[in-house]
């Protein structure tokens, strides 16, 4: 394995050019499993595709382990026991999750980017049907009876059942904000679901979302396909995976507790997250979230969890700290009999039940028990490898390299970086911390720079924002290697760590951040009839009165080009009192519906609210003359943006 940092001769010359050509001639492309950086010199461009794990399964008989890469829009079959390739399965776009049939004759693969379910037959190891479904499927699970697949929506918050056998969609169960990842009971009784975004608070809250985050675990009842319960997350914004042990009376869910309500300053004892694990089911009575945290030893964005098969051991793998915590479930029961109250910040609690911090590859996602329970294997996404522990010794005893490119490029170290936390203090926090996935988080921060309390600002989603400078609400950072580099290093790391190619590489994979397909554009790209309504709204030069509306106060004035975006900075009238300066950066459309809260301290839970709630004086856009029906309009447009 490289040291970290590493990289081809022709990555590091790809980068330097990159850095003297950010004005000019460097033009960054991307797609999905393909890194690509050209310069415009008339080199090559680079073109390195990895597979990038993200999830693991081994067939029922053991003989055959299913990887799924994500980057490469692949499932790879190896040989159980060799880890020698098999086969590669062509899916569809950006898989990110994938479960087996009950008799394991099937496997279903989860497709973001198409919004599409990959049915392999595993017998043939190969698609037998691709069926269409919600907005942005993150994972698919089938019942016991073969009847019906569950498929978590990350745009659509929700869950869809289908027919199992021929794709048709029965209905939808709300879920959390970014439904993304289903673990069913071991009897197949119960699904669990959890959510990526923090729900919404039920009312607006006049100085933005400035209250707890809030998430659930959405319990379904597989046979008759309803929601039975809503297991709160009191303060947790960002839940990922969810294990249960063989005996059914043991849960454990990985998440993120942030500490957004209060100045992002102190760092020295977890002042930004707090990384933590729900328990609950009989075993523990009343659910209980636990703290992996200890100072100087950060367990950073816990997301796959696994229960060991004799119920000793809960593992989990930790995106940023690029370890696996092992717990000890007697001592953590233990300590939860004996302790009551609030020791979620209590940087010493972990000592009395986490036995081991295993070092694995880079950004660790899911992982799977073998048939026997003796191995676990973690899939390494950044490294494109397999660590095997053995669960008797928990050390890696193997590393498998997956088929692929072996030189590191610009993007893909920019990407390491990005989700690492090792260059922050203390290896608390990294990037992907607030951009989950490389987006956004749906959280309001405080940031120091502005003042104490002063200056609460939104978290502004990362796609395609290439071009759009300057950066931050107040437009006070004006390119990306001064947002990435001195900024984030002074403010957030608190260290300064990048050396200039690290930077310049770090830029290059921010600035290629690709844009996620448009779910509310036609497939032709036309506009309904009430977009087109909406889009003569947001063109409009006099109001429904004929009274001319000045320049500045067009929507298309301060949201005009491709990126809806005018690069400049005005005053809308959303200004409150902790605000230091009522000019805000005109924050670019791409997406925008998906980003909610929205203004520049989140105070608007909806689009609507923009207008409705926070636009009394119509300095925000002249929308008071608008009904509901033509503001609806509007919001249809601006969701194709």
């Amino acid at each position: 394995m490289k040291p970290f940092g590493q990289r081809s001769l022709p990555g590091r010359f790809a980068a330097m050019l990159c850095a003297a050509t950010f004005a000019g001639g460097c033009v960054l492309l991307w797609h999905a499993g393909v890194a690509r950086a050209s310069t415009g010199t008339g080199r090559a461009p680079e073109l390195l595709t990895y597979a990038s794990p993200v999830e693991l399964l081994f067939s029922p008989d053991g003989a055959s382990l299913y990887v799924l890469c994500q980057e490469s829009d692949e499932v790879r079959v190896l040989d159980a026991k060799t880890y020698a390739s098999m086969k590669n399965i062509s899916v569809g776009r950006m898989p990110r999750g994938f479960s087996l049939s009950h008799d394991g004759a099937r496997l279903f693969v989860a497709n973001t980017w198409d919004d599409t379910i990959s049915v392999i037959d595993t017998a043939s190891l190969a698609v037998v049907a691709t069926w269409q479904v919600g907005a942005e499927p993150s994972s698919v699970i089938a019942d016991r009876e073969g009847r019906r697949l569950f498929v978590a929506n990350r745009i659509s918050n929700d869950v869809a059942v289908l027919d199992a056998q021929t794709g048709t969609e029965e209905k939808r169960l709300a879920a959390g904000r970014g439904s993304s990842y289903i673990t069913a009971s071991p009897d197949g009784t119960r699904l669990y679901a959890t959510h990526v975004y923090p729900n919404p608070p039920r009312v607006p809250t006049p100085g933005g979302n400035r209250v707890p985050p809030k998430s659930e675990i959405t319990v379904i009842d597989a046979s008759r396909a309803v929601v039975v319960d809503r297991m709160p997350l009191d303060r947790i914004a960002h839940s990922f995976h969810t294990a249960l042990s063989a005996d059914g009376r043991l849960g454990v869910t990985a998440h993120l507790h942030p500490k957004n309500l209060v100045p992002l300053a102190h760092m020295e004892h977890g002042g930004a997250f707090a990384d933590t694990i729900t328990l609950f089911g009989a075993d523990v009575g009343k659910p209980v979230e636990l703290p992996l945290d200890e100072l100087e030893r950060y367990a950073v964005r816990p997301f796959g969890v696994a229960i060991s098969p004799d119920k000793l051991r809960i593992y989990v793998s930790c995106e940023g700290s690029e370890v696996v915590t092992v717990i000890d479930v007697h001592h953590a029961l233990g300590f939860i009999r004996t302790h009551s109250g609030d020791f979620v910040q209590d940087l010493s609690a972990s000592a009395n039940y986490v036995t081991a911090r295993i070092d694995v590859g880079r950004d660790p996602r899911g992982m799977t028990f073998t048939p026997d329970g003796r191995r676990l294997l973690v899939a390494n996404r950044l490294d494109d490898t397999l660590s095997v522990i053995d669960t008797r010794t928990n050390r890696v005893c193997a590393t498998v390299p997956l088929d692929g490119p072996k030189e590191l490029s610009v993007l893909r170290h920019g990407e390491q970086t990005f989700y690492t936390a090792r260059y922050s203090f203390q290896g608390q926090i990294g990037c992907a911390n607030c951009h989950i996935d490389s987006t956004f988080d749906g959280l309001t921060w405080d940031l120091e720079p502005d003042g104490f309390g002063r200056d609460i600002v939104d978290n502004r989603l990362l796609e395609d924002i290439k071009d759009t400078e300057p950066y931050k609400w107040n437009g006070g950072n004006p390119n990306l290697p001064t947002e990435c580099g001195p900024r984030t290093e002074k403010y957030f790391w608190r260290s300064e760590n990048y050396d200039s190619l690290t930077l310049t590489d770090l830029v290059v994979y921010v600035r290629s951040i690709p844009l996620r397909p448009n779910r509310w554009k036609l497939p032709g790209r036309e506009l309904s009839p009430a977009q087109e309504r909406g889009k003569a709204v947001f063109e409009r030069a006099n109001d429904k009165f004929g009274k001319p509306i000045p320049e500045s106060n067009r929507c298309s004035y301060c949201h005009s080009g491709a990126k809806g975006t005018s690069q400049k900075s005005f005053d809308v009238g959303t200004k409150k009192s902790t605000d230091n300066s009522g000019l805000l950066d005109t924050p670019q459309l791409i997406n925008v519906a998906l980003t909610a809260p929205y203004l520049h301290d989140g105070s608007a839970r909806t689009l609507e609210e923009i207008w409705t709630v926070f636009n009394p004086e119509d300095k925000h856009g002249r929308t008071n003359d608008l009904t509901k029906d033509e503001l609806n309009d509007l919001i249809e447009y601006l969701r194709t943006r």
